[in-house]
């Protein structure tokens, strides 16, 4: 929020970012269209990496320490929400005149997610199907603001309604699956592991007593 309302309160710096600052290609590249591409292309790195980390990485080791620090996590998610406010900020500026309308909407806009971040992370968490198809999302986004960023405009029904769909179907999945064994993701690393015993491999015998 406080992002947000800083990024308001910087109205004639954010206009300024619209401005071309050079072309490629016969298309002019403003500030704005920069920092939309930088964040795409992080947006396709990041979740491409979490995706390929959660399903072909590495088991968790015991003792293993955390790949990022508190301070590089925080960066991201700051990083991420700077290029998302920045893209809003430019359509409130461009919606309404009233510097205190568009403060109300995103104090607003902001205890919505409050409210709504922590029931929705912990569903993800319980299931991690749903997990890859946020994911996936991540990449349609990426993609979305890579191609915005070159002026080629994707309407974003169309975005909402593709991610509406997959939504209403993996609900369908999880209620069919429902009381299965759940896919388990790999994790990055492991804070600590108890070992009380090692259950042994599923064997065939074989004719010969072989297995």
């Amino acid at each position: 929020m406080i992002t947000r309302l800083l990024l308001l309160a910087s109205i004639a710096w954010i206009v300024r970012l619209t401005a071309p600052l050079f072309s490629v290609f016969s298309v002019e590249i403003s500030g704005r269209d920069l920092i939309l591409l930088g964040g795409g292309l992080f947006l396709l790195a990041k979740a491409t990496h979490e995706i390929h980390d959660k399903l072909e990485g590495g088991r968790a080791r015991p003792g293993a320490k955390a790949a990022v620090t508190f301070g590089g996590v925080v960066a991201q998610i700051m990083l991420l929400d700077i290029i998302f406010s920045l893209d809003s900020v430019i359509t409130a500026v461009g919606m309404a005149n009233e510097l205190a309308i568009m403060i109300s909407a995103v104090v607003i806009a902001v205890i919505i997610m409050l409210f709504a971040s922590g029931p929705i992370g912990d569903f993800v968490n319980r299931h991690p199907t749903v997990k890859m198809l946020a994911l996936s999302f991540l990449l349609l986004i990426g993609l979305s603001l890579i191609v915005d960023g070159f002026h080629q405009h994707i309407p974003k029904g169309y975005i909402y309604f593709a991610m509406g769909f997959s939504v209403f179907v993996e609900m369908l999945n999880l209620r069919v699956r429902k009381g299965g064994e759940p896919v388990q993701l790999h994790t990055a690393y492991a804070r600590a592991v108890t070992r009380t015993s090692t259950p042994r491999p599923h064997s065939c015998a074989l004719p010969g007593g072989r297995e």
